[in-house]
């Protein structure tokens, strides 16, 4: 393993550990918040990525073992302490959300801006679709079971295509007319995405749909 994987790794795991202390210790008193917090926040791992040399070490030695980890920590571990954060909302939400990461991992690590465009989506969009759904939903629907609000949706909307465009400048990609153009389809397809998929669903959903979307329309 070269020395900036292992640096990589390190740091991705340093990063997480200090969110979910902050998440579980300072925001204890408010579980939905400060799993919403948690969820968004993981997202910044997209600006950590360029540290890795290899898949492998991306894939199986930083991203997987957060399946497990997560899985730990829900509410079907068979561990009897278990986070309390990982208990508010859907319980097997952050395990999709490792899930997600270590397949677009794999399969995008030579495009990792794509890997990039995957996880904002989940994480940036999707964290203050709920956020502000909760909040300022006045105009809701409710889609196998789910019920989400328009005021939501539009945030996420918002939300994810100006991070698209942060992910692309901070991969040094040109914003031209038709790379712009691409990434308002993208964010507006995970958008689509998220209201019609079950909650928890789409931290499965709305990241592959993202990532493979952009891919097929710029990278391939």
């Amino acid at each position: 393993m070269f020395s900036s994987d292992l640096g990589g790794i390190l740091f991705v795991y340093g990063y997480v550990v200090v969110l979910i202390l902050f998440t579980e210790k300072i925001l204890a008193k408010y579980p939905a918040l400060s799993r919403k917090i948690l969820h968004i926040m993981v997202g910044n791992i997209v600006f950590i990525l360029p540290s890795f040399q290899t898949r492998e070490a991306m894939t199986f030695g930083a991203a997987a073992p957060f399946i497990v980890i997560t899985f730990l920590m829900s509410p079907r571990s068979p561990l009897k302490s278990r986070s309390r954060v990982s208990q508010a909302g859907h319980g097997f939400g952050l395990v999709y959300y490792a899930i997600s990461w270590t397949v677009l991992a794999y399969l995008f690590f030579n495009h990792l801006w794509i890997v990039g465009v995957g996880i904002l989506a989940m994480s940036y969009g999707d964290g203050f679709a709920s956020i502000f759904g909760v909040r300022f939903g006045r105009h809701s629907f409710q889609l196998f079971r789910d019920r989400k609000s328009l005021e939501g949706s539009l945030a996420m909307f918002l939300i994810t295509l100006p991070m698209l465009l942060v992910n692309a400048l901070f991969y040094s990609l040109p914003l031209t007319t038709g790379l712009i153009a691409t990434l308002f389809l993208v964010s507006l397809v995970a958008t689509v995405a998220e209201m019609l998929t079950p909650r928890g669903l789409d931290n499965l959903t709305v990241p592959m749909i993202a990532s493979t979307l952009c891919w097929y329309l710029v990278a391939l």
